[in-house]
């Protein structure tokens, strides 16, 4: 699993509008391609009556799935584009989906290239970009005693908790990064003198600044 990687923080959208025709971006995080794929049968279902939903998607820890569709809009100016933009911004397990209702006044390839890269960019800046990071939980079972020098360490260092539960001891759910597990387990080891039990349990991705 990779340390860290540059994504998406939520589904939303966002609309220009390019000499009359209305360019609306839609982008979303995504972990599989039934995902993505599903994603734009959805927004394709919402503007049926579109004259055209290109789309782009990028999954994988080495961007080892990545597609395009121009929608009936001539070849390589919609679905590359949005790729483009996609892979310009270093995003991994994402979908762009760009509807376009036609205002009339034909753009040109040049100018449907432009306006479709327009429509991606719109999508990722409403969607926001967010570095996930690879976390690991690390349960730290101690004495109540220990509780308050434990706690003015964590937040000293800056570690994320996930929770603390109180019953005839204190269990404290720490998130150290993932790459750090190990050495923030010696480290709490050497913090309360081996007086902490320590369990050491899965990953998962937490987006960087909450």
């Amino acid at each position: 699993m990779l340390n860290r990687y540059k994504t998406l923080r939520r589904e939303d959208c966002k609309e220009i509008v390019i000499k009359k025709s209305r360019f609306i971006g839609y982008g979303k995080p995504v972990e599989s391609e039934a995902e993505a794929s599903a994603f734009i049968e959805e927004i394709k279902k919402l503007h049926w009556n579109a004259s055209h939903n290109c789309s782009a998607y990028i999954i994988g820890e080495r961007d080892e799935i990545q597609k395009q569709s121009d929608d009936g809009e001539p070849s390589g100016t919609a679905g590359k584009p949005i790729l483009d933009v996609i892979k310009n911004q270093g995003l991994k397990n994402v979908v762009i989906v760009v509807t376009r209702y036609f205002g009339g006044i034909m753009l040109g390839a040049g100018g449907l290239i432009r306006a479709y890269a327009d429509g991606a960019a719109a999508a990722i800046e409403a969607a926001e970009p967010v570095v996930n990071v690879l976390h690991r939980e690390v349960l730290v079972d101690v004495d109540y005693t220990w509780y308050g020098k434990l706690e003015n360490e964590l937040h000293a260092k800056g570690i994320l908790v996930g929770g603390t539960s109180f019953t005839d001891r204190v269990v404290i759910s720490c998130l150290p990064e993932a790459a750090d597990a190990e050495r923030f387990a010696a480290w709490m080891t050497d913090v309360t003198q081996g007086q902490a039990a320590i369990t050491v349990g899965g990953t998962r991705y937490i987006a960087e600044g909450g």
